[in-house]
């Protein structure tokens, strides 16, 4: 809307009627879309779709019935075609969802006939299922391996509340060691040990559990930090040290890291008396290309 402001007569001061002109400029209100305008915008909701649905997930196309893209109301794919939501349409008319669709199709196998996708391909449905937000297949998938397995695996992580921290410290010590020297891999030694207590050949056939009984004073005689760039330990479950390395192994080679270990030797720093560390001392290296 345009304020229009007139003039009163006998008014000839130029400067007056300047100020007026500015001050319409400072209360002129946005003006009203035109038809044409109107015409661009997207269609009213609810949009109406198809008894059988065209698709194009990121530029690969399916069809499937519209109750299968709906057959459980809590995803993400029965929001988006409830009519509640629009969706766009490329130039064949088929509705584009902008998701890479190498597994969509395993997707639409379940919701047509529950059908599971092949092990090697379950971590990737599983991500793809995580984004539509299909409870039933994850529910499905965490049963199956490899990802019933990971589970398991998780759950003896979780005693080591700092596992991921540690795996982050290793990666950043490989990468500043290898930045210096200008090299193509790093080495760091790593301890991995499982009991809290340092064993000596005095111990060994005496105790066979995971945890020493000894008192609060004497247990701290026993407190140390081996001489190593990073150490895991100590856990009390059954799987045992080698388990532990690989976890680390398997987790740091996911993220693309090449991983060599060994084992040379143990800490061996004297404690008191007769005992001494026998903790592991492992030799990784991590090599970057």
């Amino acid at each position: 809307m345009v304020v229009v402001t007139g003039q009163s007569k006998g008014s000839g001061d130029p400067d007056e009627a300047m100020s007026s002109s500015d001050a319409e400029d400072d209360f002129q209100e946005p003006a009203t879309p035109t038809a044409t305008q109107a015409g661009q915008a997207l269609p009213l909701l609810p949009q109406q779709f198809p008894e059988v649905v065209p698709l194009n997930v990121g530029g690969t196309y399916f069809t499937t019935r519209l109750s299968t893209l709906r057959r459980y109301e809590d995803t993400m794919l029965a929001a988006m075609f409830s009519g509640r939501h629009y969706i766009p349409t490329d130039a064949e008319g088929r509705y584009f969802i902008d998701r890479d669709g190498t597994y969509f199709g395993d997707i639409l196998n379940f919701l047509r006939s529950g059908d599971l996708p092949p092990r090697e391909r379950v971590r990737s449905v599983y991500k793809e299922a995580q984004y539509y937000s299909i409870g039933p297949l994850l529910d499905h998938l965490e049963d199956v391996q490899p990802l019933k397995g990971e589970k398991v695996r998780q759950a003896f992580l979780g005693l080591m509340p700092y596992y991921k921290d540690h795996l982050e410290r290793i990666i950043e010590i490989a990468k500043l060691r290898a930045v210096q020297r200008k090299a193509r891999f790093a080495k760091l030694k790593v301890c991995v040990f499982k009991e809290e207590m340092p064993i000596t050949p005095y111990e060994c056939p005496h105790f066979n559990s995971l945890r020493f009984e000894r008192s609060e004073s004497e247990a701290k005689l026993f407190e140390h930090h081996c001489e190593v760039d990073v150490s895991f330990g100590p856990w009390e479950a059954v799987a045992d040290v080698y388990d532990l390395l690989h976890c680390i192994v398997t987790d740091l080679s996911d993220r693309g890291i090449t991983v060599d270990h060994q084992c040379i030797g143990v800490c061996d720093k004297h404690l008191i008396n007769h005992y001494y560390c026998k903790r592991p001392i492992y030799e990784f290296k991590i090599t970057w290309w």
